[in-house]
Parts: C-alpha cells; structure tokens; sequence
C-alpha cells in the first residue's frame, strides 16, 4: 500500500498541488516582507465544509478591502480548496484560502500595483485553538496589558496576519501560566484573542464585542444559535469591568474549535471553576448540529 504523501496536508501553491511541506513563497513577496495579504479559513468536519460560501464571501470583502486580485476567480478557488481537502484523505480538516500581494514585476518598486498578486491554500489535519481538554476544565483566560491595534489603523473584519499585539498578549498570557490572552483596545473595551471571538454572559444574556473584532463565521453561528434556541444575545460594547468583576460565564468561538468554554479571567474564579451552563449548552448544540449536516457542503472527491 502506497502512503499518501499529503497525509500531513495538502497545498496549492504557484498553480500546483504539493504536499504541505513542500509549500513556500519567495522570501521577497510582500504577503511576507510587509504582511500583505489577507486569508480566511473554513473548517471541514466529517468530509463536509462549514459554512463555505460565508466564508468565500468573507475572503472576497478582505480581497476587495485591501486591492488583492489574484488570477483565480471564485470557482477556481473553491475547487481548489475541495481538492486540497480531498487529497489529504482527512474527514476533518483546517483549510485555510490566502491572497498575496506578491513581488514587484518592477524592480526597486514600492508602488503595490506593480506586484503580482497570487493565490494560495492548503488543507491540514484538524486544529484546536484551545485543547479539548483545556475546553473541557475550562480555558484560563488572561487579560492583556497590550491594547488591541485600534480599528482605523487596522481593519479587524479584513482578516490578516497583523498580529503582533494578539503574539505580546500570548507571552504575557503564557508567561503567567494561562492558556490564551483577551485583548481590549485602548478606550479599555474587549475586543478579541488570538484567532478567536470572545463572548460573555450577564444575567442569562448573550454578548460579544462590537469593535476591535472579526465578525467570525463561529460568532455568527452563535449568535443564530441563540435566536433559535431562545437566549438573549446582542452585539454590543463590553467594558473590561464586565469580564473582571460582573459576568457570570466567558467563552471564545472559533473556526478552529467552535464554542470553548472558559473558567478563569485573570485571578477571577467563574462559577465553580468549570465552564458554565450556557456555554456548555451552546457548544454542545454546536456540534450536534454539526453532526446532522448543519450549513455543510460536501467535499468533492477526487476526479
């Protein structure tokens, strides 16, 4: 039996598919010299993406936002995507669609018009933002003391690899023995952690932050979530005192984990030092849902 050489994740890179190790760009490109490029990533559970066409659309504003246009359209990417997937042989995988804005066709050029945009993606084995036994005891959430990048410098909801304050609020988070970090911009609101949306309960009701954040793919299914199943949810500020000193239960949602109950914010205890009813509820009602095909689209074999 042969052994599948894209077992550890597939790539398209320069319009060809390679295993993911194989996968590089030129040292030069400017998605890697300046960070310029956005990306998006969809998850695929039990040979299914979720929510696939939000997430194009999604990749589409970011491209728009930022002047990206690389040479494949929409359904070049798309099948693209089904076939790193379907190479690899997982049923449940990251997948994640980058734009780049590429080198200079003209040398010496700082003009971003004269650089060569192009595409890339790649499909690996399934990844967990927070464990999934963190999950289950509860993620340990630090609040850090570097603000989030303000949103008219940054665009939060154009999905990027600016993330040098979410990376300094992970040291800080890791350097007092806590799993991930919360970040608040600099009027001291929450925004968002590295790689994920933050939500909190107060007095049985829903709420995540309406700045300083992307508008996940995860917090939308939440928010859906809440709607059908009859618990209050809203999109609205949230001061830092709510997460130190008055809610009652804090979860983060994200493509790579879904809904991740947390039990600590900073030195604070919630409840017994577990994840919360409405938290678990929510990830629990998640994956059920998940299971019955919830916004799936299957993944397309290979020809």
């Amino acid at each position: 039996m042969t052994e599948n050489a894209f077992a550890d994740g597939a790539a398209y890179v320069k319009g060809a598919f390679v295993p993911i190790a194989d996968a590089t760009i030129p040292v030069t490109d400017w998605g890697f010299t300046r960070s310029d490029a956005v990306y998006d990533v969809v998850h695929v559970f039990h040979n299914g993406f979720f929510r696939l066409e939000d997430h194009m659309n999604r990749f589409a504003r970011s491209m728009q936002a930022r002047r990206l246009r690389p040479p494949e359209d929409r359904a070049a990417m798309e099948t693209i995507l089904h076939r790193c997937v379907a190479l690899t042989g997982l049923s449940d995988s990251y997948v994640a669609m980058v734009a780049l804005r590429g080198r200079p066709t003209v040398r010496g050029s700082r003009r971003p018009a004269d650089c060569q945009n192009h595409f890339i993606a790649y499909a690996l084995p399934w990844i967990d933002v927070i464990p999934l036994d963190v999950q289950e005891r509860g993620a340990h959430l630090w609040i850090a003391s570097v603000p989030r990048v303000p949103d008219a410098s940054v665009d939060p909801t154009v999905k990027n690899y600016q993330w040098s304050d979410l990376t300094t609020g992970l040291f800080e988070a890791h350097d007092n023995g806590f799993d991930t970090a919360i970040l608040c911009d600099a009027e001291g609101f929450v925004t968002e952690g590295p790689g994920f949306n933050i939500f909190v309960v107060k007095d049985g009701t829903v709420i995540t932050p309406d700045r300083g954040s992307l508008h996940g793919i995860t917090r939308a299914s939440v928010l859906e979530l809440c709607a059908e199943l009859g618990i209050p949810a809203m999109v609205a500020p949230l001061p830092r005192a709510v997460l130190e000193e008055e809610c009652d239960e804090v979860f983060a949602a994200t493509t790579a984990g879904g809904v991740m109950p947390a039990a600590r914010v900073g030195r604070r205890i919630l409840g017994n030092d577990r994840p919360g009813p409405i938290s678990r509820k929510l990830r629990e009602e998640y994956w059920k849902r998940h299971e019955a095909g919830w916004h799936r689209t299957p993944v397309r074999p290979l020809a």
